[in-house]
């Protein structure tokens, strides 16, 4: 199957954080992918301090792998392994990107620091052989802030990177990034994995949410318009995104939504934009999101419920976070 390629810029034209996201499968897997730039919507400083967040190693590469792994955790879903040549994938494209002063999925051959055109072939090259069935996705970012928790969170925030990120039947991960001295940006790559059959996922009929339930501090809002493609068209600031994930390659039809809401605790639901696969080309038929129209308010409980059917089995869900002060 084709890589989703999506989006490309020279740096000259970066706002603060670019994100960038594709995922691809073949022989048995599945997925789709999609691409943003977004502004920064979360404070980087106050991340460690979250309830069993990973220390500070301030290490970008090792840092964002433990903050995937802290998100993914927190949903339920399966810690992903770090692996040295899915590591060394991710370090070259985070490289070759520093080097061309630009942000893909793609390098030209004959470039500085060309390792592969694609993802499958810059995992070859560092010997992880894609056999059997198999998934893989890549996401990155480009920011000013060398933390590798901030660029992880960013991530997460932009929800067709989240797609990527919280995909249930990846197995492994790896990371790298780069630092270029003009302009101080550095270049954060995320290579994730399944080879040999898909990961065990969470199993059919079942899904994870995000926000997790009884997650703090969350955010409030998300700029829209940051975000290529545009999640939330002819409107900017928006509220915090909320998904729900399944395993994908399981077959089944997917996550179809009959009704997904959300309301501050005792109030009326809130308007929102669904993404599903049905309503959003770009949405992976195992995902679905809604995101409110307005931004959420400071320091409240907001109660979400899902109704619908997963893998062809009815599903209904509830749950409860609460906003940062």
């Amino acid at each position: 199957m084709p890589q989703h390629q999506y989006w490309q810029r020279p740096l000259s034209a970066l706002p603060a954080v670019v994100l960038i996201a594709a995922l691809l499968a073949g022989c048995g897997g599945g997925g789709g992918g999609s691409s943003t730039a977004t502004t920064s919507n979360v404070q980087p400083s106050t991340l460690p301090q979250l309830p069993g967040a990973p220390s500070f190693t301030g290490n970008t590469a090792l840092d964002g792998y433990n903050w995937i792994n802290y998100r993914r955790a927190q949903l339920g879903l399966s810690v992903l392994a770090r692996n040295g040549q899915v590591d060394a994938a991710a370090q070259g494209h985070s490289n070759y990107l520093r080097l061309n002063n630009t942000v893909s999925h793609e390098q030209t051959a004959g470039a500085p620091g060309f390792t592969g055109v694609n993802l499958a072939d810059r995992l070859s090259a560092a010997g992880y052989g894609l056999t059997g069935g198999y998934a893989i996705g890549e996401v990155i970012s480009a920011t000013s802030n060398s933390s590798g928790f901030y660029q992880a969170e960013e991530l997460i925030t932009a929800v067709y990177h989240r797609f990527v990120m919280f995909e249930p039947v990846f197995k492994e991960v790896g990371t790298g990034a780069a630092t270029a001295a003009a302009g101080n940006y550095t270049y954060f790559t995320a290579d994730l994995t399944a080879r040999n059959g898909l990961g065990a996922g969470i199993g059919a009929g079942r899904l994870v949410n995000y926000p997790a339930n009884n997650q703090t501090d969350v955010p409030t809002n998300f700029f829209s318009d940051t975000e290529s493609p545009d999640p939330v068209p002819d409107q900017d600031e928006v509220g915090y995104p909320i998904s729900v994930h399944a395993d994908s390659g399981r077959g089944g039809g997917g996550v179809v939504v009959r009704s997904f809401t959300v309301a501050p605790r005792g109030g009326n639901a809130l308007s929102a934009r669904l993404l599903s696969s049905a309503t959003d080309s770009r949405t992976t038929a195992s995902a679905a999101a809604i995101i409110p129209l307005a931004p959420l308010r400071a320091g409240t409980v907001y109660d979400v419920s899902f109704d619908g059917t997963v893998g062809g089995v009815a599903t209904t869900r509830t749950w409860s976070f609460t906003t940062h002060n």
